[in-house]
């Protein structure tokens, strides 16, 4: 049998000579168009590209080809996710696969209809990594299935829940698959019913045909007979042994078990240690994949904890150095263990000169592929601008793009046109002599400006409070104000706990002189401190405003 030909000529020798599962083929069939009559609910059938969605795509598509035109009455919509860091040969396939379907059911008048859904690009892979600072995904920050797989799915879902009242979800789930995935099939199953509640989306149902299917089951029916839709699944099962790997599942849930040690998914994933998949596809021929994996495995090193100080912040993206809490540590923050914030700016431009670069290097070798797409390019320049701890006042994303592909980046009728270039420099020259981080006073300009743009002043002092108050300087500058504000703190508390008459802190009436003595140099410190950061403020915001002008002017 060559890589064309099949065991059966049809679907239909297959289906009276096989059984699944024990039962014959046809039952199931049967089953299928039995549930399909049963209700006005339309089928959302979940499609991953893999062995077990390709089975239950199939046989769906059988089922109702096999009906009367009059009774196909509901729709069957096939839904798949992409997050756009796909394998790219995975991805390919699925997109074939899903304009093959579109086309023949069309011709053949048949209620089906297939949709990729991607995630929103404020939640694609990129825009968080390079764009927010996100650290590459980990076993124990695992930020990207529920952005990137679970919440596209899941909003198509809901979408027609709304439009028609209740809707059932048909999910190529194996029980042999796990035994987490047969306890959740068991869970949720209605008695009685083929169907099972969903874990999560009111007015969904899940219904599971293959559940009980074998491993060699599965690959009986794939290649036993040609697709419904035109073709043979001989280049799925090629895919799978070259690869070495199962296939990630379209996840609907947080209870669906991810991507596994060994899977088709995310060519970026850096949960697992090693990516087997791409491996196993190097090794098999694919030999243009090792540049990818090159800027996988460095994401990767770029997770492991000695790392973490090399490729990332200081501070969390809410502006504050975080240090992680445990009882046998000490209550100095010197001796905590200290939590690091998003990637810095400089690896963050790096990585995209990367991407850039090598997609531009596969096109160029005949490999039509997109690695990051345009409306992501202008949402990871916008977090760039307004980044909470590095702003990206050079507005180097830009730069980089038209240095990589040699054409200017289009930027978009809403992007800002600030003059900040200049600025940073002048800003970065007056840092030492006034004391004043640079990266604080262009966060503060740049309040200014978006208050100036809005017209809407509402809340700016309690905004410049918030900026003031974030960490500012190296760690060693933020650990020395951390330990002078702990023992300022310590001191009132001592007053406080000997003060058990007066409730007001100004009426402190010490036991002893040496109490008093304490009290009055609080005071006087208290007091001397807040002329001073009142005097500090003035004139912050007596400079910004001069300085603004003379921006305006030059430009």
């Amino acid at each position: 049998m060559t890589q064309t030909e099949t065991l059966y000529s049809t679907m239909d020798e297959l289906l009276a000579d096989q059984e699944f599962a024990g039962r014959p083929a046809y039952d199931l069939i049967r089953e299928i168009q039995d549930l399909y009559l049963e209700d006005k609910k339309p089928w959302v059938i979940g499609y991953s590209g893999g062995k077990d969605s390709s089975v239950i795509l199939s046989l769906v598509y059988v089922a109702l080809t096999k009906l009367k035109k009059e009774q196909r009455h509901k729709h069957v919509y096939v839904v798949s996710s992409d997050t756009l860091v796909e394998t790219p040969i995975v991805i390919d396939l699925v997109t074939s696969t899903i304009d093959q379907i579109n086309k023949h059911a069309a011709e053949n008048e048949l209620p089906i209809t297939a949709h990729q859904v991607v995630p929103l690009m404020e939640k694609t892979f990129w825009v968080n990594l390079i764009g927010k600072g996100y650290p590459a995904p980990t076993q124990n920050f695992r930020w990207c299935t529920e952005r990137m797989k679970i919440d596209p799915v899941s909003a198509f879902i809901k979408d027609k829940v709304e439009r028609f009242g209740e809707v059932i979800v048909v999910l190529g789930a194996r029980s042999q698959e796990s035994a987490s995935r047969a306890q959740v099939i068991a869970k949720h199953k209605i008695e009685g019913s083929s169907l099972s509640r969903h874990t999560s989306l009111v007015g969904a149902f899940t219904y599971m045909p293959i559940e009980d299917w074998n491993f060699d089951e599965v690959w009986m029916y794939l290649l036993g007979a040609p697709c419904p839709w035109g073709g043979t699944h001989h280049e799925l099962f090629a895919l799978y042994k070259d690869s070495n790997a199962g296939e990630c599942p379209l996840v609907i849930d947080t209870k669906t078990p991810s991507c596994g040690n060994s899977r088709f998914g995310c060519w970026t994933c850096t949960v697992v240690t090693k990516d087997r998949a791409i491996e196993g596809l190097i090794e098999s021929g694919e030999t243009w994949m090792k540049r990818l994996k090159a800027l996988r495995n460095w994401l990767y090193r770029s997770t492991l904890p000695h790392n973490k100080g090399y490729y990332r912040n200081i501070k969390r993206r809410h502006g504050k150095v975080d240090f992680a809490r445990n009882q046998n540590l000490s209550d100095s923050y010197a001796e905590r263990e200290h939590t690091y914030g998003p990637y810095q700016m400089k690896w963050r431009q790096h990585w995209l000169a990367w991407i850039l670069r090598l997609q531009e290097e596969l096109n160029q070798d005949k490999h039509r592929i997109t690695l990051i797409t345009e409306s992501e390019l202008h949402n990871i320049r916008e977090e760039w601008l307004t980044d909470p701890n590095e702003p990206d006042w050079d507005d180097t994303l830009p730069e980089i793009y038209k240095q990589i592909t040699g054409k200017a980046f289009e930027k978009r009728p809403s992007d800002r046109n600030f003059p900040r270039k200049e600025a940073r420099k002048i800003l970065e020259s007056l840092e030492e002599e006034f004391e004043a981080p640079a990266e604080l006073v262009m966060k503060l300009i740049d309040l200014q400006h978006s208050m100036d743009q809005s017209g809407n002043r509402r809340g700016y002092l309690d905004k410049i409070d918030t900026l003031l108050n974030k960490d500012w300087g190296t760690i060693e500058q933020i650990l020395a104000n951390r330990e002078a504000t702990r023992l300022d703190t310590d001191l009132k508390r001592e007053l406080q706990e000997k003060d058990v008459e007066n409730k007001a802190y100004e009426t402190i009436e010490a036991d002893s002189d040496d109490d008093q003595k304490k009290s009055r140099q609080l005071n006087s410190l208290y007091d001397a401190e807040l002329t001073l950061l009142t005097k500090e403020y003035e004139e912050l915001l007596t400079e910004e405003r001069e300085f603004l002008a003379n921006l305006e002017g030059q430009h």
